[in-house]
């Protein structure tokens, strides 16, 4: 983990597999506690079909609305933008670029699961969406 000098607001990727659970959370927390501070991107490596229903549901308890977000796929493009890509379970299917800085956060699928199960893994994201921003030197949002 290196730090990367940034010209302007940093922008930060979030990846997971079907970009509907985790990176969804990651970005709505980031989009939120940032505001125009920072910018932020989610994807996935094979999009799914919606925004895991739990996993809105429990963004909803905190105020931040994630309904209107889809799974999308990322694109070299994005990628190459970013200053900060976190993975999230994608494993070899996350792209690597030289220069970039990257973090994998080991955090469990909320999948099928409910909302209460998901509860967990959304608070451990709020936490690390927040050290991220510290580190990156984001004010935060209170």
């Amino acid at each position: 983990m290196t730090d990367t000098a940034v010209d302007g607001p940093p922008s930060v990727l979030f990846l997971c597999v079907h970009n509907a659970g985790r990176s969804q959370m990651a970005l709505g927390f980031f989009r939120h506690l940032a505001g125009d501070r920072a910018v932020a991107w989610s994807g996935g490596s094979e999009p799914g079909s919606e925004v895991n229903p739990s996993a809105v549901a429990v963004m909803a308890e905190r105020g931040i609305d994630i309904s209107r977000e889809y799974p999308k796929p990322w694109t070299d493009d994005v990628v190459r933008a970013a200053d900060v890509v976190v993975s999230m379970g994608c494993g070899d299917a996350c792209p690597i670029f030289p220069g970039k800085r990257y973090e994998d956060w080991i955090l469990a699928d909320p999948a099928g699961l409910t909302v209460d199960d998901v509860r967990p893994i959304r608070d451990e994201i709020e936490r690390r969406v927040r050290h991220l921003l510290a580190e990156l030197h984001v004010p935060t949002a209170r």
